[in-house]
């Protein structure tokens, strides 16, 4: 069953850390985005950037969302580099968003990996 888009969804562990009711390292938040570090990371520096508002994921967006995205996108850098990442082009970061059960999506609430740091990795 796909999920619908709404506000919030009480069963969702995003929406519980965007609530407040689990912790989390955060890193930003505005109105719109809330941005934290990875339980598990892959690389030195991951962090996940989510919309506050509930998207099942990257398959439920619309052109309505095209503004979302494109903050998300353009603030990735800012953040990558605040959390640690070397800069461009000797450093740089990943940039990833799995979707539904055969693009390994965990958590089904739209969410953009941000990996960095020096490597090896520990995945990716």
């Amino acid at each position: 069953m796909i999920e619908s888009i709404v506000p919030s969804d009480p069963d969702c562990l995003f929406c519980k850390i965007v609530a407040g009711k689990i912790p989390c390292r955060l890193v930003y938040q505005d109105e719109e985005l809330f941005v934290f570090h990875d339980i598990h990371p892959w690389a030195p520096v991951h962090f996940l950037m989510i919309p506050k508002m509930h998207i099942p994921s990257m398959a439920q967006v619309g052109p309505e969302h095209a503004g979302l995205l494109g903050r998300m996108m353009t603030l990735a850098p800012k953040l990558a580099l605040q959390e640690g990442c070397n800069p461009y082009p000797e450093g740089g970061f990943r940039i990833l968003s799995n979707t539904g059960a055969e693009g390994r999506q965990e958590v089904h609430h739209l969410h953009i990996h941000v990996m960095g740091g020096p490597r090896p990795w520990l995945r990716g």
